[in-house]
């Protein structure tokens, strides 16, 4: 959409809002299209493309025939939008209930839906509905999609298009190419999975996100019915734990203390509970262990990231995936290199966190005219109802510059009644910096909820439900049926989706952290790093908690390290007070969603290529450039306070990631993937 068409589509919008009777096809061609030259057919043509962008933005428009004629007929046919039409109901929420929301919208940090959720935020802000709410430092939870398959999911499943992937089937071990229906999402177990019908098989099959081997096709020229009745969660309800296996792995002696505690005790492993001691060499000198586990992908991933340090032995379907990771990684790193060019300016992020509390705005994909018509119908309402804010605080809000957001008004006061006197266009002022608005032209109400921002809301409060914090029955049971009534027909359409639990694993460890927070303790912590192997001991002063689905962590001042760090709840082996008073050395980060690290300016700046299934890795990791690539890649320019590790993330990553500067780093990771593939060779 260009610039022209986004100011005419605001006008067209405008028109067909104030009129009661209706405006005929040629009084709209005549004055909001001011169109001479194009046929008659051209210009139905580009109406209808119109008509459908509005209905789309949740606007109806209705047409009305004169009594007597055809509706066939342009000249006896009329078109108007009511002006309830698709209106967002008033929504009042207390304050507890905004915190509830906060943290529901807040969970979709690194996924198209945290998009969705913003956009939905921002139209209760439109509304008046939204007050300030001030989130508890002891609960920030976020989910953390399965990558770029669950973006292009949620699109097919939302616009009911039929898609196809490439599978790794679990009975037969073989990849299948499958053609389904996507009805719904969700996680269960940690893991991700899609319910669809298969339309080879003609039934209903469930997907492990973990098992896709390729992109997600959408076929966009198809629909589909989903059944009306469809419920992720109950469909998620009846489903088998995977039982527990035990693999056999060969680790190199005196390495992966991590992976030794998981392994069972016994003569085969010569593991204990101190995970001190080592079974007998085995003929290539390394230790055997059995490992237990459930699902074969996750415990690849794993593998496949320690590259040479550990080799899988059994069973056959865990060797053949940690040797197809690794091959697939190789093979992508000796691939021919593309040009590293980025833009001069980054993008703009899609979900800036300085729309929530304060923050600097993320690089993500380029803003379009339909991010830019869709802002101004939000931004208007939220004029009307937040009269004389600053300038700089409105483009805060919405995640904007102050120049995109005086572009935006600049169009705004150009657009009225087709036609119309100074009087009848949109007035808003804002030459003393603080922007008023006193003619809105009766766009001072947002539109309903999509079916993604619906999902984004409602599912994030389900999903809050596993936080013993936010009992039922209080305000996270209030605002859900608020924002039931609020999303209506789109708000039934969120049971396709299921977020995962958000409970914590190591609950005495969160519960001393938290305490130890609210009292200004200082704490002494026993942690294990997995990327040094090594277990430590230091004197923490902790700031806040957070967690991506169940992993939590612990934001401190680390008297050690001198500076902020993230500790894992999982990886911490012992936790108590030291009755000391913590320190005001730093304060926590001052945005949420908080970073699992803390940029420095002596970081290592790190060029990474993306195929089109690793693309979410540059929100992950908070890339602060990228640039698209043919094909639906990305490069994504990120810092790294240590890069020790990154052969192990490209290893990882299975083929969808590799590094392209510097240099060396690119070389000790092609290194470590061959020393890897090398334990496979036989």
């Amino acid at each position: 959409m260009s610039a022209s068409r986004t100011e005419r589509l605001l006008n067209l919008l405008i028109a067909l809002l104030n009129t009661t009777y209706g405006l005929r096809r040629s009084e709209l061609r005549e004055k909001v299209y001011h169109d001479t030259s194009s046929t008659d057919v051209a210009f139905g043509r580009m109406f209808e493309r119109d008509k459908g962008e509005l209905r789309r933005f949740g606007f109806d428009v209705e047409t009305v025939t004169d009594k007597g004629w055809g509706s066939d007929d342009p000249a006896t046919t009329r078109y108007r939008i009511g002006k309830d039409s698709n209106r967002l109901p008033d929504v009042s929420l207390t304050p507890a209930e905004c915190t509830v929301l906060m943290l529901a919208a807040q969970l979709w940090e690194h996924a198209a839906l945290g998009s969705a959720a913003l956009n939905a935020v921002r139209k209760l802000q439109a509304s008046g509905g939204l007050v300030d709410a001030e989130l508890p430092a002891g609960v920030q939870p976020r989910i953390r999609p399965a990558g770029q398959a669950f973006e292009d999911l949620v699109a097919a499943m939302h616009a009911q298009n039929p898609v196809s992937f490439r599978y790794l089937a679990g009975s037969t071990g073989r990849e299948e190419e499958r053609l389904v229906e996507p009805w719904g999402l969700g996680s269960r177990f940690g893991q991700w999975y899609l319910v669809a019908h298969d339309r080879a098989r003609g039934d209903k099959r469930f997907f492990r996100l973990s098992r896709l081997t390729s992109a997600v096709t959408v076929l966009a020229q198809e629909r589909f019915t989903p059944p009306a009745d469809f419920n992720m969660r109950a469909e998620l309800a009846g489903l088998a734990e995977l039982p527990v296996r035990t693999a056999a792995v060969d680790v190199e002696p005196g390495r992966l203390r991590g992976l030794r505690k998981r392994a069972l005790p016994g003569p085969a492993s010569g593991t204990g509970p101190a995970s001190d001691t080592t079974a007998g060499p085995t003929a290539t000198g390394r230790d055997r262990l059995d490992v237990p586990f459930r699902d074969v992908e996750t415990l690849a991933e794993e593998l496949a990231s320690y590259g040479p340090l550990a080799v899988a032995v059994s069973p056959p379907e865990l060797v053949s995936s940690v040797r197809r990771r690794l091959a697939a990684a190789a093979d992508f790193a000796a691939a021919p290199v593309p040009p590293v060019a980025f833009p001069a300016i980054p993008s703009a992020a899609p979900y800036p966190a300085a729309a929530f509390p304060s923050g600097k705005p993320r690089p993500g994909r380029k803003r379009t005219s339909e991010d830019q018509l869709s802002r101004m119908l939000q931004l208007v309402p939220f004029l009307v109802h937040n009269q004389g804010l600053h300038i700089s605080d409105v483009a805060q809000k919405f995640g904007i510059t102050r120049q995109e957001l005086e572009a935006d008004l600049r169009i705004l006061i150009c657009s009225g009644l087709p036609e119309g006197y100074p009087d009848d266009l949109l007035d808003i002022q804002w030459d003393d910096d603080h922007v008023t608005i006193s003619e809105h032209l009766d766009l001072n109400r947002p539109v309903r909820f999509t079916v993604e921002e619906a999902c984004a809301l409602l599912t994030g409060l389900e999903t809050l439900n596993g936080l013993p914090e936010l009992a039922e029955g209080s305000a996270l049971e209030s605002v859900t049926l608020k924002l039931m009534a609020a999303a209506g027909e789109e708000g039934l359409k969120a049971a396709a989706l299921s977020g995962p639990e958000v409970g914590p694993g190591n609950s005495a460890a969160l519960e001393t952290a938290r305490e130890a927070i609210r009292t200004g303790t200082q704490l002494r912590l026993r942690y294990f790093s997995p990327l040094r192997d090594t277990v430590s001991e230091r004197n923490i002063d902790p700031l806040r908690l957070y967690s991506l689905d169940n992993t939590w962590y612990l934001e401190a001042y680390c008297h050690s390290a001198q500076g902020l760090r993230n500790f894992r709840l999982d990886r911490i082996e012992a936790l108590e007070s030291t009755g000391l008073p913590a320190s005001e050395t730093a304060p926590p980060g001052s945005s949420f969603p908080v970073k699992l690290f803390t940029p420095n300016d002596d970081d290592t700046v790190v060029v990474v290529e993306l195929t089109r299934r690793g693309t979410g890795l540059a929100d992950e990791y908070y890339a602060e450039r990228t640039a698209e690539l043919p094909g639906g890649g990305l490069l994504a320019e990120i810092r790294f306070g240590s890069t020790d590790w990154l052969p192990m993330f490209v290893a990882q990553h299975g083929g969808t990631a590799r590094i392209l500067q510097p240099e060396e780093l690119a070389a000790a990771s092609r290194t470590w993937l061959a020393a890897g593939l090398a334990n496979y060779e036989d």
